[in-house]
């Protein structure tokens, strides 16, 4: 093979760092953003934040109104600032038997000052650490008498409690990991865990749902109407319950249908994950990136100023670049401003872009923020992508863990986008819009005799919508919704 040198034209699309960075930049949510301002503040001299300069300022100027302005009202104060000094100073001796407020006395009519925070008459808990189910658990293993042995049994019991407050463990396999190390009887783990099972919350430490049923109603008020037959209802009835075979049960209890209604009644009451309601888990709190409102019969949009920290150039370190007369500082301090310009420049892109992203989607989807989900509109990534003039790939990073605050509640940009049947006149329903029917049509069903897959289909043909029985059963299933078998109730 001979080789040889060649010279060729082409063209070929680089990503500059500066591009890269801003893309980077678009895909980021709310907090991700935050947390990469504080970086680049911390890294970066030519930057600083703008809301506490301006806050400064700002403090500055009152400061200096309050002085000009209000000379015979500093007077008034100081006079009587010097007034409450006399009252309240506390002699260099005092006597032994002294009471402190026989000598501060005065301190009883000035009003009451307190660092702790004042009632909001907010609902939620201020505490930030919540108690895990274990914890919950354990601390009531402590105050119980075990001897050492069961205390230990107690502990390997609760270590296999799910979340839900099952017992994930037979006690059979508990057994057997205890007895290498401890001379145990199988009987001793069964007889701790009858124990635990009168824990709260009532249902704990059960093996399956039936018994976690029993063990509720066994807590239970003596007083409760027909709690002895609800007993008997879960112990010998509960796969027919499971299966809602009601006209059998009450066929086999001889009872009428009045006392089957209350006894259905008192086992809804009860709680089927008995140790859900216990978590060490924080709530999670969505901060949007957009607001939306309507303002003089017009819908509005509006980016969060609140969502991300607002930074700017540094003037008195950029005015010292021409000052520096090491070359190597200059140098140094010039990257530092030009980085700083190409930061402050990807986050105005990222903004613009998001802001010009949703006002098209909000324009497109004008029949859900005045009707609801039932007139949502077909919509996908290409759609918007030719209104703005970007790639899908950019609408897709934008629409990404981005959240939109609406009169209806707060949505990702992602759910405004969503596939479409065709209907019978030949237009285009989102799959939204059919998720919401449905769920209306479902609300509004007989429960006794609830709609089957088939004939919600039947129902949407009839209203125009073409959608066939397995998309409504995929539907439904979005919708966390159960067959109708299982939707069936008593009533």
């Amino acid at each position: 093979m001979k080789q040889g040198l060649q010279l060729r034209i082409g063209q070929s699309l680089t990503m500059t760092p500066q591009l890269q960075q801003a893309i980077r930049l678009l895909q980021l949510s709310t907090i991700e953003l935050s947390n990469e301002i504080q970086e680049a503040l911390d890294s970066n001299m030519m930057l600083e934040a703008a809301d506490d300069t301006a806050a400064t300022s700002e403090q500055n100027q009152n400061t200096e109104s309050t002085n000009k302005n209000g000379d015979d009202r500093g007077t008034e104060s100081t006079s009587l600032e010097n007034k409450l000094n006399e009252e309240n100073t506390i002699p260099d001796e005092l006597a032994v038997d002294t009471v402190w407020e026989d000598i501060y006395d005065s301190m009883a009519h000035l009003p009451a000052t307190s660092n702790a925070p004042a009632d909001t008459g907010d609902f939620e808990p201020i505490s930030i650490t919540g108690e895990s189910l274990q914890q919950h658990l354990n601390w009531q293993r402590e105050l119980t008498p075990f001897s050492n042995t069961d205390s230990m049994i107690a502990e390997a019991i609760i270590d296999s409690i799910n979340d839900d407050g099952f017992l994930k463990s037979t006690i059979e396999d508990i057994h057997q990991g205890l007895e290498d190390e401890y001379e145990i009887e199988l009987d001793e783990v069964a007889a701790v865990l009858h124990q635990i099972q009168n824990f709260d919350p009532p249902g704990i430490a059960a093996r399956d749902l039936k018994e976690s049923l029993i063990l509720q109603l066994a807590q239970l008020d003596n007083t409760a109407d027909y709690l002895e037959m609800t007993k008997q209802l879960v112990q010998q009835h509960f796969e027919q319950l499971a299966n809602r075979d009601y006209t059998q049960i009450m066929r086999q209890m001889k009872i009428s249908e009045p006392e089957f209604r209350e006894m259905i009644t008192l086992v809804q009451s009860l709680n089927p994950r008995p140790g859900s309601h216990i978590t060490d888990s924080n709530p999670e709190y969505i901060v949007p990136d957009v607001f939306v409102s309507k303002k003089k019969n017009k819908w509005v949009v509006e980016l969060n100023a609140d969502s991300a920290p607002k930074i700017r150039i540094n003037n008195h370190y950029a005015s010292m670049i021409k000052k520096v007369n090491n070359s190597s500082d200059n140098t140094d301090m010039k990257n530092h401003l030009q980085e700083a310009r190409w930061f402050i420049k990807s986050l105005q892109s990222r903004n613009e872009t998001l802001l010009k992203v949703s006002t098209s989607i909000v324009n497109r989807q004008l029949g859900f923020l005045e009707h609801g989900e039932e007139a949502m509109k077909a919509l996908v990534l290409h759609d918007i992508a030719e209104e703005v003039s970007m790639h899908e790939s950019t609408i897709s990073r934008v629409t990404t863990k981005k959240y939109m605050h609406t009169p209806r509640g707060i949505f990702e940009l992602k759910y405004f986008f969503s596939s479409h049947v065709s209907t019978v006149s030949g237009g285009e329903c989102s799959a939204t819009a059919i998720r919401a029917l449905l769920k209306k049509l479902i609300a509004a069903e007989n429960h006794s005799k609830p709609l089957s897959d088939s004939k919600l289909a039947d129902i949407l043909a009839d209203q125009g919508i073409k959608v066939a029985r397995r998309t409504v059963a995929k539907y439904r299933e979005s919708l966390s919704i159960p067959s109708s078998n299982e939707r069936k109730q008593f009533t």
